[in-house]
């Protein structure tokens, strides 16, 4: 059945790109039956550290508004995005990913309560991108079939659409500057003369890499900057230091239309 073969396709996707869209497609649903409400979920200071409502750290994270144009279009960007994230230059290190999403969280959080902000979604979803398009600079990106340019540009085009579609764009320039900031401090920094990686993963985030059986090798394909077809490379295991840069090539592979 039909059903049944989209779940199969669906639990082919790594799994915290899975598990959180999975999580903002429920919460949507529970708030469009009337289970839940959206004042249940939006992230409020004083009942959080007074009230001990924690469970807002991480709702308003999850709740992108009502069903329609908006919702569609948020949750295209997170499951396209965070999933070539996660199957590129994150392939096999889930912690690490998962540490991107708390270091964001908590940045997002902090940051948010000097601008009244209640609902972080769209910043995650801003940062996710914004560091996917930092490390894929020679991706050509079609923006609904209109526009065509480098990655580096998708953030600020996104930015732009927000901006035609009358919504403020404080929660956008949030998750660019959040998104700048990991991927600084992650991947600029630690190439600088005297600098050295500053985000280190903690041991608490011990969850088991998605890897393949041993002795498994991957062929990796490569996009050119000009759209020409992709040049392959000898296959070869993945060592531990240098999956970030094959992570990557494995990203560029794919086409960047959302």
């Amino acid at each position: 059945m039909a059903w049944r073969g989209l779940a199969a396709e669906f639990l082919q996707v790594p799994a915290v790109t899975r598990t959180y869209t999975a999580a903002c497609v429920l919460t949507t649903a529970a708030v469009q039956l009337e289970l839940l409400s959206p004042f249940q979920l939006y992230f409020n200071p004083h009942l959080v550290f007074r009230k001990f409502q924690v469970w807002r750290l991480v709702t308003n994270f999850l709740f992108f508004g009502p069903l329609g144009f908006s919702f569609f279009f948020n949750m295209l960007f997170v499951f396209h995005y965070c999933r070539m994230l996660e199957e590129g230059s994150f392939r096999g290190r889930t912690a690490d990913f998962v540490f991107m999403f708390l270091f964001g969280g908590v940045l997002m959080t902090l940051l948010g309560l000097l601008g009244s902000l209640f609902f972080l979604g769209q910043a995650l979803t801003a940062m996710l991108v914004y560091v996917w398009s930092r490390r894929s600079p020679l991706v050509r990106v079609n923006f609904f079939g209109l526009l065509t340019f480098q990655a580096p540009f998708l953030p600020w085009a996104l930015m732009g659409f927000s901006l035609l579609l009358g919504n403020s764009i404080l929660v956008d320039l949030l998750g660019i500057a959040v998104g700048h900031t990991y991927y600084f401090l992650e991947d600029v920094f630690p190439k600088q003369p005297g600098g050295k990686r500053l985000l280190l993963t903690p041991g608490f985030l011990g969850i088991p890499e998605q890897q393949g059986p041993a002795g498994s090798s991957l062929t990796i394909w490569t996009q050119q900057s000009q759209g020409s077809p992709g040049k392959r490379q000898s296959p070869r295991l993945l060592p531990e230091a240098g999956q970030r840069e094959q992570g990557r090539a494995a990203a560029e592979r794919q086409a960047a239309q959302p």
